[in-house]
């Protein structure tokens, strides 16, 4: 991804945004959530390339820097919440998508983020289903979104989908997690047991933070 016309094309694939040119300079072009009109790319041109401004988590912040020079602290912008990619073909494209993806899912509300940050809540040794996820993220009625989301789960480390069920306790099928068995394997790891593809949801259910009954 070398040219501003790609990172704009892409940005603008996320649901509710729009292109904006606040500045009156051509050079300065922006994506907004529609949601807050807050943006989460800044593109411009700069010392013969395109540049572009995307939000971040710090501790992503300083990840993304250390693998590539052209990943640098955030040009005129905070210098821990964002980062400048220079597109001059050093960063792999499928990785300045994933921080075009992050970007926006710090400043949108989007379910995809709610559902993530529901994921990370489910503790070790225990499962959640798809209902509670989809409860958690704030929408009981998004329980397909759910499972849509985990799918394209591209952190796996930090957001442990494999924790997820559904409402009778049962695994997803093989492809879901790349493999036979790999969700069974993991759960198993956590010290929990699975019997035929199914979790024991009186045994290892968990329905949300609060008091343990």
């Amino acid at each position: 991804m070398k040219s501003r016309e790609e990172a704009l094309e892409y940005a603008l694939s996320f649901e509710d945004t729009y292109k904006d040119a606040p500045f009156h300079d051509p050079n300065w072009q922006l994506v907004r959530y529609r949601g807050n009109s807050k943006a989460f790319l800044w593109s411009y041109e700069r010392n013969g390339h395109i540049n572009i401004n995307l939000k971040c988590d710090p501790e992503k912040a300083y990840y993304w820097r250390q693998i590539y020079r052209s990943v640098q602290p955030g040009y005129h912008q905070n210098k821990d919440h964002w980062n400048t990619v220079v597109l001059d073909g050093s960063v792999p494209d499928e990785d300045i998508r994933m921080m075009i993806a992050e970007s926006y899912d710090l400043i949108a509300d989007s379910p995809t983020r709610r559902i993530y940050e529901a994921v990370k809540m489910i503790p070790r040794g225990r499962v959640a289903t798809y209902g509670t996820v989809a409860m958690l993220a704030g929408d009981r009625k998004m329980a397909r979104a759910v499972g849509n989301a985990l799918h394209k789960n591209k952190d796996p480390e930090n957001i442990p989908c494999y924790r997820v069920v559904n409402a009778s306790g049962k695994l997803a099928d093989a492809f879901v997690f790349g493999g036979i068995n790999h969700q069974e394997r993991m759960l198993k790891e956590d010290g929990i047991e699975v019997i035929d593809s199914h979790v024991d949801l009186s045994k290892y259910g968990w329905n949300g933070p609060g008091p343990e009954v």
